[in-house]
């Protein structure tokens, strides 16, 4: 099979900006190589991801602001994927949106929403877009969330010198985004993946009402903060977290509304207590997941691992399994998403079905296709089915497929 260049795009529930990876992807002998070109992120403008953040639950979203904010994603995007091809081309776009809603009702998810128009992108780039690559797995009884299974599992089913001991006993593979998901394989089991609840999605919040920014840089407040047993006793208490898998959750759940619920249960919290709670809930409810499925191993990408307190104190929660990250397989841990955007559009519209092991009734293609400026010419469909991710590290002779390298 030709080298294809695929542009993976995603902005995270942390609404902050767009992660936008280039790769070369072919599938050879029944593993999928992936050849690394470029990663960038390229940041929201700030009244683009303030109305994002308004148009969120417990707010009220018209079809006005809808419309808008469908809109105007959709252009930022296909700027984004301007700049990350450059000069060199590229054969297909694969975007896996902005959730701005998901829907969950009773364990059962009944449908998400990720906005971000394809055919600005489509029309900005001249190529095919796959996007709306959740919805299927929805239609077929899944929660269309965490989809990272499709790439942890062909990841971590490579056999490398880094990862030799991988298959004697679970591993997770763990993204720390606004919120945070787990993918556990174990010998001789089909994989697992679930959200295990809030990232940063409540740290942002906190930051954002006690302090005026959007973060808590390098977890410096939290650091300083002494952990708050009675609010994390009752943040704990919240029935999400002893549900069992499949399940996802989101930003429609785990929002301020929900933090000031918890916190009109307990005295005043100080600033820097509350966000030193809300890192030993991350730490707590991720470990918890791990240890129910007796996980020895973590290996955690996302921008939550750029927060030293809230590393720490996984480290210590999931101790003696131990955590470490993507980067030691060759996967940036800031690029994760977005190898991940590309790979699912890849396998779409190689005509590679998925099974995302989040409770659909089995593989399915998806994702839906938006033509660019010439007609879409589909590739023959893949002889079988995948069993493992290569990242290719020596720059092959020829990559990047017709557009890239005419």
């Amino acid at each position: 099979m030709d080298w294809c260049r695929v542009v993976g795009l995603i902005s995270g529930t942390s609404m902050d900006g767009i992660d936008v990876a280039v790769v070369d992807l072919r599938v050879r002998d029944g593993a999928v190589e992936l050849l690394p070109v470029r990663h960038i992120d390229v940041a929201y403008p700030a009244e683009l991801r303030a109305m994002l953040l308004e148009a969120l639950p417990p707010n009220g979203c018209t079809a006005e602001r809808l419309c808008r904010v469908d809109t105007e994603v959709g252009r930022a995007f296909a700027r984004a994927a301007v700049a990350a091809i450059g000069a060199d081309g590229a054969d297909l776009v694969a975007s896996l949106g902005q959730t701005l809603y998901h829907w969950v009702d009773g364990g059962t998810c009944r449908g998400t929403l990720q906005v971000g128009q394809p055919a600005w992108i489509a029309e900005a780039t001249g190529l095919p877009v796959v996007a709306d690559l959740r919805a299927r797995d929805v239609a077929a009884g899944g929660h269309g969330a965490p989809l990272a299974v499709v790439l942890d599992r062909l990841l971590l089913s490579t056999p490398t010198l880094s990862t030799s001991d991988i298959s004697d006993a679970p591993v997770a593979a763990l993204n720390l985004g606004g919120i945070a998901n787990v993918t556990v394989l174990a010998p001789g089991s089909p994989a697992v993946a679930f959200d295990t609840g809030p990232a940063n999605a409540l740290l942002d919040t906190a930051a954002r009402l006690r302090t005026g920014a959007d973060r808590d840089t390098d977890g410096a407040l939290a650091a300083r903060g002494t952990v708050r047993r009675d609010l994390l006793d009752v943040l704990l208490a919240d029935p999400y977290y002893a549900a069992p898998p499949p399940k996802s959750t989101g930003k429609e759940y785990f929002h301020d509304g929900h933090l000031a619920a918890a916190l009109g249960r307990v005295p005043a919290v100080g600033d820097a207590d509350l966000l030193a709670t809300l890192v030993a809930l991350t730490a707590a409810t991720v470990a918890d997941a791990c240890r129910a499925h007796g996980v020895t191993r973590v290996l955690a990408s996302g921008g939550g691992v750029h927060n030293p307190a809230l590393m720490t104190a996984l480290a210590a929660a999931l101790a003696p399994a131990e955590l470490t990250t993507t980067a030691e397989l060759g996967v940036p841990v800031d690029a994760k998403e977005a190898y991940l955007a590309a790979l699912l559009g890849f396998l779409t519209w190689q005509g590679i079905p998925v099974d995302a092991a989040t409770g659909a009734a089995g593989p399915r293609l998806l994702g839906s296709i938006t033509p660019g400026a010439t007609p879409v010419r589909l590739p023959d469909p893949a002889a079988g089915p995948v069993h493992s991710l290569r990242i290719v590290t020596p720059v092959p002779e020829q990559v990047g497929g017709s557009r890239a390298r005419p």
